[in-house]
């Protein structure tokens, strides 16, 4: 998100905060445009175009699997296709024109022989953009047959951790390069797992799979197209989150208040803080946090422990940054999206520093596999309490590092993480009685908090070496020379 992006976004903001009866119109045509604003460039041709387009079929695909509709009335007697007879078109039609209309018309922007484009680069032609949305068009006409079937949403979760997988392992992400290459008339030998870069596939992922999982249970609540791809592509949070629950959203979506002086001020004030942090104290951080090239250069104990700090403070401002920017928008328009960082650095254990950090990805991941796991696991009464956590706690953090990249550093930044928690958690145990004893002695209280403190946050910083380096062999170096060990 680019200053540009920043002040363009803040505008329309405004206008749907001072506007409230066209604030779902607005926040729904702001969202579809700004996935091809937003959109990274991308060497293979015209990709940059697809993806955006990709992430609204997939929305409005997931829609019609999970949101279940009554047939219309009105249209009951004449013949339908089974897609027709899925989707109320009184509620709908408009919708699907709409995000065809948008798809269209920035491929159209193609002939305008503008000197700037909505995308980073200039679109396709528009037979091929016809020809993909009649594709799709299809593939929605099937989903919508198979839509009640019991395997429809399994199979849809499995086709999105599929992409996700693509996405965040080098090796597949480079053979979908070539052959996406290949497909455009381009050297596959130049493919790279950097050339596909899908704006805010992640968040957009989490948002389904959430969506689905609670379609599978039946505890979703009724939800328009309109309504659902305005959730799924929200650009406030579209780039980097928070990751928002749809019946949370749908509130404040349909709600019709306006925009008053203090939401104003405050939601100002989350921009400017948010900018700040991002663009002056996260930018200024870079030049020194740890990178595989400082590593490489570094061999003092105290510039690599200044290069780690950097790095610490540099993720948390530079993601904090952007997710007070989101709050801020979203709270100009009506929208109180979720908190995401709550003070991580000050919290004196590790389970609290997961609860004040990325709060809304492990919300996620305890509602949706935490929690499952452990019930399963402990459902089959031959493991013991302590092995049933260590289990649960390593493969949510495990799965949590791969999110960010299937490679090894990430794995082991999971299992990093997973231990600690674990630890943390015995602790608890063994240690309640005996902390509970200090509080009735407040300056010893004090003095264990602080302690316990500083041990978290450098026990979290240490993890980031694992986060900041791209190989096992780096970042054990690392290790050594943040403790005067030469290696």
């Amino acid at each position: 998100m680019t200053f540009v992006n920043i002040l363009g976004f803040a505008m329309i903001s405004l206008l749907a905060g001072v506007w409230p009866r066209a604030r779902a119109g607005l926040a729904l045509l702001a969202s579809l445009l700004a996935l091809y604003w937003m959109q990274p460039a991308i060497p293979i041709r015209n990709l940059d175009f697809w993806l955006p387009t990709a992430s609204i079929g997939l929305s409005a695909c997931v829609w019609i699997i999970t949101f279940r509709r009554k047939e219309n009335p009105v249209l009951a007697d004449r013949p339908q296709t089974a897609f027709f007879r899925r989707i109320d078109l009184r509620g709908n039609l408009g919708t699907v024109l709409i995000l065809l209309g948008v798809v269209l018309a920035v491929a159209l922007s193609r002939y305008l022989n503008l000197a700037v484009y909505l995308t980073p680069s200039t679109p396709p032609e528009l037979g091929q953009v016809i020809t993909g949305l009649l594709i799709l068009l299809i593939l929605m006409a099937g989903l919508s047959a198979v839509s009640k079937r019991r395997w429809a949403a399994p199979a849809a979760i499995l086709v999105i951790l599929g992409i996700f997988l693509i996405l965040k392992t080098d090796a597949l992400a480079q053979a979908a390069a070539a052959l996406l290459r290949r497909t455009t008339g381009q050297s596959a030998a130049l493919a790279s797992a950097m050339d596909i870069r899908w704006l805010g596939f992640s968040y957009l992922a989490f948002r389904q799979l959430h969506v689905l999982r609670d379609r599978m249970t039946g505890r979703l609540p009724e939800c328009s197209l309109r309504e659902f791809m305005t959730y799924s592509v929200f650009f406030p949070a579209i780039a980097s989150g928070p990751i928002d629950r749809v019946e949370r959203f749908l509130t404040d979506l349909r709600s019709q208040a306006s925009l008053s002086a203090p939401t104003f001020r405050t939601g100002g004030e989350r921009i400017v803080i948010g900018i700040f942090k991002k663009f002056v104290l996260a930018d200024t951080l870079a030049i020194l946090a740890l990178t595989a090239v400082t590593a490489s250069q570094i061999h003092s104990a105290f510039w690599m422990w200044i290069c780690l700090y950097a790095y610490a403070f540099r993720i948390y401002f530079d993601f904090s940054g952007y997710i007070d920017i989101a709050l801020g928008l979203g709270r100009w328009m009506g929208f109180a999206l979720p908190e995401n960082f709550n003070r991580p650095y000050l919290q004196s254990n590790l389970t609290a520093f997961w609860n004040s950090w990325h709060i809304t990805l492990a919300q996620w991941f305890r509602s949706y596999f935490f929690n499952p796991l452990t019930r399963a696991l402990r459902s089959s009464r031959k493991l013991p309490v302590w092995m049933v956590i260590l289990a649960a706690q390593l493969a949510t953090m495990v799965l949590i590092g791969l999110w960010h990249g299937v490679t090894w550093n990430f794995a082991l930044w999971g299992c990093w993480h997973g231990i600690g928690l674990f630890v943390h958690n015995r602790w608890g145990e063994w240690s309640r009685d005996r902390v509970a004893k200090l509080e009735s002695r407040p300056v010893w209280k004090k003095a264990y908090t602080a302690l316990s403190t500083l041990i978290t946050f450098h026990y979290v910083v240490l993890g980031w070496v694992w986060f900041a380096l791209p190989s096992v062999e780096s970042s054990g170096k690392v290790f050594l020379r943040l403790f005067g060990i030469s290696g």
